[in-house]
């Protein structure tokens, strides 16, 4: 996909305002649709600059240039545009270009990118990640609201030092945490093992929880030179589940494998013995799970002994996250101890 720019600016009277790009990719926010009552639409279609121009009040909050990285919608979104996205922003910060970075995005697929951003952007200064459930030409539609907010967080001095973040129906969610929880409502996401660090309320955000970034200086992956990710595969568990994908996912040589198990993990006898092959052929698997909340934990007695076995387990990262940070990490080792340790950290 050809990278795209279109620059808009906001002139302001102040100078010290701060200086925040927003890239666009996208999404519901920028979807586009006949009838302003109805729910269909076609996602994309609003440039960057017409998001702005629909907040013009913000010019008193900051200075504003926006960019127009792709217009898709999100359930379309690439490996390839994490990359541009990820290097662009790295670009941004390391030329001092803005203080903060606002990226619109559709919401199938928006904790995703938070969280590869949360692992690839290698600057402290915050940015934010937002969009809307309504589209741009929608009665009511939320995504003016919620730029506005998502521009105000990135604005703030004091989301500086809290990786990237998500901006959404007023609340403010870490990446590693966030999760769509809903398919409609305008109040779409949520962080159900930690909930949201933050508020935005008229044009001010606050902070009610510490961040759980440890340490901003360091960001385990370099992916300036890096061109692809290697492919990992998530098999959803359920009751009766063949091992029919698992096998083909084997077959094809991928070189991770993450299983969205049952309860803490699980899977059935069937898949599991797939499993044991996939580990004998030097496949990484990791043990996640499709329950929206909790952790995946090591087993040391029963039928995932991960020890045993050769299995990783997620902690707290769902499926996509997991694939995610597998994906990351095959990058840099094959060594199960030092990929396990990164899913404690991560």
């Amino acid at each position: 996909m050809i990278l795209i720019f279109s620059s808009y600016a906001i002139s302001a009277a102040s100078q010290n305002l701060p200086r925040i790009i927003v890239l666009s990719t996208g999404g519901t926010i920028a979807g586009q649709q006949p009838n302003t009552d109805r729910a269909g639409y076609i996602p994309g279609k609003i440039p960057v600059d017409e998001l702005l121009k629909n907040i013009p009040s913000i010019k008193q909050k900051a200075n504003i240039q926006g960019e127009q990285i792709a217009a898709i919608g999100s359930y379309d979104m690439t490996v390839e545009i994490w990359l541009k996205l990820a290097r662009r922003i790295n670009e941004i910060f390391a030329k001092n270009e803005a203080d903060g970075v606002v990226i619109t995005h559709g919401t199938d697929t928006q904790e995703e990118t938070a969280y590869f951003l949360s692992l690839t952007v290698q600057s402290d200064k915050p940015v934010v990640l937002t969009g809307s459930m309504r589209p741009g030409t929608a009665i009511s539609s939320d995504g003016p609201k919620n730029l506005y907010d998502a521009i105000i967080v990135a604005s703030d001095v004091n989301s500086t030092g809290k990786g990237v973040l998500v901006c959404f129906n007023e609340n403010v969610y870490e990446a590693r945490h966030v999760v769509k929880v809903n398919t409609l409502n305008v109040n779409a996401f949520a962080a159900p093992n930690a909930g949201p660090i933050g508020q935005v309320y008229d044009g001010k955000v606050s902070y009610n929880a510490p961040s759980s970034v440890k340490n901003r200086s360091f960001v385990p992956f370099d992916i300036s030179k890096t061109e692809t990710l290697p492919t990992v595969e998530i098999v959803y568990a359920y009751a009766d589940a063949s091992n029919v994908a698992i096998n083909a996912f084997i077959n094809a040589d991928h070189p991770g494998i993450i299983i969205a198990g049952t309860g803490n993990g699980s899977i059935n006898k069937t898949i599991l013995e797939s499993v044991k092959t996939a580990v004998k052929k030097d496949i990484i698997v990791v043990r996640s799970s499709r329950v929206v909340s909790g952790q995946v934990t090591t087993q040391y007695v029963g039928p995932f002994e991960d020890a045993k076995l050769g299995t990783i387990v997620s902690n707290k990262l769902n499926p996509q996250k997991a694939r995610i940070l597998l994906m990351l990490a095959l990058t840099v080792t094959k060594d199960k101890s030092k990929i396990q340790e990164m899913f404690l950290t991560y």
